[in-house]
Parts: structure tokens; sequence; C-alpha cells
């Protein structure tokens, strides 16, 4: 069931379109990370403003080097021992697409635990955005009953796995780690 539905959606991220997808924090639009036609179509679909980035997913943190110049080794430590999901935005970004680097050259990154995502990433090997599957400025939805029916019907896919999951999910924290190891706070 779960291969079948990471092949679904491989299919479509391969042929450019956009998914709605579970992860390990709350449902998320995603698309190919170096695919800027596809991630314009996200923000289309979010009437959001592009200036505001949209992170991307990896499944395994062995891969932070190949899409930031400079890992300060203390990421490592952070993404090992954090007991909730963590976004890491850090300066550098390379090898994604233009549209999803902030004007300070940085991109958050979080490495998934979710088994759909970490199988998807590895079966794509590329990054995948994820942005919370709501239309800029409404509440971002706990679980997939609530997700507004226009981003249901605006993605290319709908992944059929944890639909009916009704634990209640948090947005991850999202950390800025710099180069030199000093680091904020910019959602706990």
């Amino acid at each position: 069931m779960l291969k079948d539905e990471v092949a679904k959606a491989l299919k479509v991220l391969q042929e450019g379109g956009i998914i709605l997808y579970p992860t390990d924090t709350i449902w998320g639009i995603g698309c190919d990370a170096t695919n800027t036609e596809a991630i314009k179509k996200i923000y289309a679909l979010k009437q959001r403003d592009e200036a505001k980035s949209m992170i991307i997913l990896l499944d395994t943190e062995n891969k932070l080097e190949s899409y930031i110049s400079d890992v300060n080794p203390l990421a490592y430590d952070l993404i090992e021992y954090a007991e909730n999901p963590l976004t890491l935005v850090m300066p550098g970004a390379k090898n994604i697409s233009p549209a999803l680097i902030s004007s300070d050259g940085s991109i958050g990154i979080r490495i998934s635990k979710h088994p759909f995502c970490q199988q998807l990433i590895q079966r794509f090997r590329k990054p995948v955005v994820s942005t919370s599957a709501n239309i800029s400025g409404k509440p971002s939805p706990q679980y997939f009953s609530q997700i507004d029916p226009e981003i249901i019907y605006g993605v290319d896919y709908v992944v059929e796995v944890d639909q009916h999951d009704m634990e209640i999910k948090t947005p991850s924290t999202i950390m800025k780690l710099e180069p030199n190891g000093t680091f904020a706070f910019i959602r706990k």
C-alpha cells in the first residue's frame, strides 16, 4: 500500500506536478525542489507571496551538504537530538530552484521521519518542497479532513496515506543556524 502510494507520488513529481501528502508534522503540498515551474504552481495554489519562502524535506542528514555550501557540524547534533521535528534555516543554499532560496541565500531544511516521505525522497533522489496545505493567511489544517477543498482539487495527486489519522500534529520548530554556529529560534 505505502509502496504503491510512493510510486504514484513519485511519477507526479517526475512529471512536474504537485502533491498533497502527509508529513511528520502537518499535511503538506509538495513538488520537486529543483523544478521552478512546479514551485510556481504551489505559490499560485496557496495564493502566497513568492517572497515568502518554503522549506525542503530530505530523507537523511547525510544529504545536507548537497544543498548547503557550508554546513556547520552543529546541524547534525541538532537534528539527532531534536525531540520534535526541526527545520533548520541555513545560508548557502545550492542545487535547488532559485524560487525557493530566500533573499539572504538561505533555505529551510527538515529531515522527515515520516515513512512515506522518507521512501518518496529516497526514490526521487532529490529534495521535496513542503509547505502547509492551506491557502495563505488561513489556519494550517491539523489533519486531512480540515484541508480546504480548493487545495485538494488544486493538486495533481492526493496521497492516500494517513487520511484518517486524527492525531493533532503541529508545525516544526524552526531554527536559523549560521555557518559560525550561532543560532536563533524563528518558531518554537
